[in-house]
């Protein structure tokens, strides 16, 4: 017996076919597929989430001194003219940040093996280059998704059976998270 599914598709083909299908299922919260690929996002899916909520409080909060640059009232950056050149102006502030764990860093690691990045682009100004932002899926895991299945253990997502498909009749599925 097979441990995986082949999906008809080349191992390469496969494996970048379900990096996308678990980056748009952690990304969305849902996706509509067929049975088979659904029973092998569901492996990979439920893995991610599991580390994510064995790891998710395992690291420690540091102080650092940061330099942020001085703004005017318009949010404009401050210049001052040092030697002839225009030098932007620094303020030293203390700001927190999250040092993780080297459990945890190992964690991400792992993640960052499947998951493929993501750009969120607001509907407003959509097609503009400017305003899309990197979304971080690897926080969304740890931040997110993690504390809502911290006393769950394991079955993170459902799979609902929605018909056959019209084309070639696959069973099509709709894959959740619970």
């Amino acid at each position: 017996m097979a441990k995986y599914r082949k999906l008809g598709k080349t191992s390469s083909q496969r494996k970048a076919l379900l990096r996308n299908q678990v980056t748009a299922l952690l990304t969305h919260g849902k996706i509509k597929t067929t049975e088979a690929r659904a029973k092998e996002i569901r492996k990979i899916a439920e893995g991610l989430i599991a580390m994510a909520v064995r790891e998710k409080d395992n690291f420690e909060e540091v102080t650092v001194k940061a330099k942020v640059p001085r703004k005017d009232k318009d949010g404009k950056r401050v210049k001052e003219v040092v030697d002839g050149k225009k030098v932007t102006v620094y303020d030293e502030v203390d700001k927190k940040i999250k040092k993780d764990l080297p459990g945890r860093l190992h964690a991400r690691h792992q993640m960052l093996k499947v998951l493929y990045p993501v750009k969120d682009v607001p509907a407003a100004q959509a097609g503009r280059k400017k305003n899309t932002k990197q979304v971080d899926l690897v926080a969304k895991l740890f931040d997110e998704i993690a504390p809502k299945y911290e006393n769950r253990k394991g079955g993170y997502t459902r799979i609902i059976k929605i018909g056959q498909r019209k084309g070639d009749a696959a069973m099509e599925v709709l894959i959740e998270l619970v």
